[in-house]
């Protein structure tokens, strides 16, 4: 199943060479959700560490990724899931860029009926 979010770069780790083979990027993103913010840590692998270069903390970004789960027995025999976000794509999201204003309150409208009697429709 592929998944959307959208939000401001919070974090970028820096690229980690897990085995001979196989080495990843994460970053979190800040998604806003109502009046809290989430911090959603994502994984990018392989030759998709490199999607990342380029963008900085605060900019905005939509994240395209696949949810996984893996369990995990442990020595003493007890299982533990862990998930994963694997992302596979993202893309400049000028909706939540970078500005000195807070990017999630949305103005306040002040229009009366009155501001569209004149309107033809």
């Amino acid at each position: 199943m592929s998944y959307e979010a959208s939000g401001k770069i919070h974090e970028i780790f820096p690229e980690q060479q897990v085995s001979e083979k196989f080495r990843k990027k994460e970053f979190v993103l800040e998604v806003q959700d109502g009046m809290y913010a989430n911090f959603i840590k994502f994984e990018l692998s392989q030759d998709k560490c490199s999607l990342l270069d380029g963008y900085k903390t605060g900019q905005g970004l939509k994240v395209h990724f696949n949810l996984s789960g893996k369990p995990f027995t442990n020595k003493e025999g007890k299982t533990m899931y862990f998930n994963n976000l694997r992302a596979w794509k993202v893309e400049a999201d000028g909706s939540n860029s970078t500005s000195n204003d807070d990017d999630y309150n949305t103005p306040m409208n002040t229009s009366t009926k009155e501001d569209f009697d004149d309107v033809p429709f």
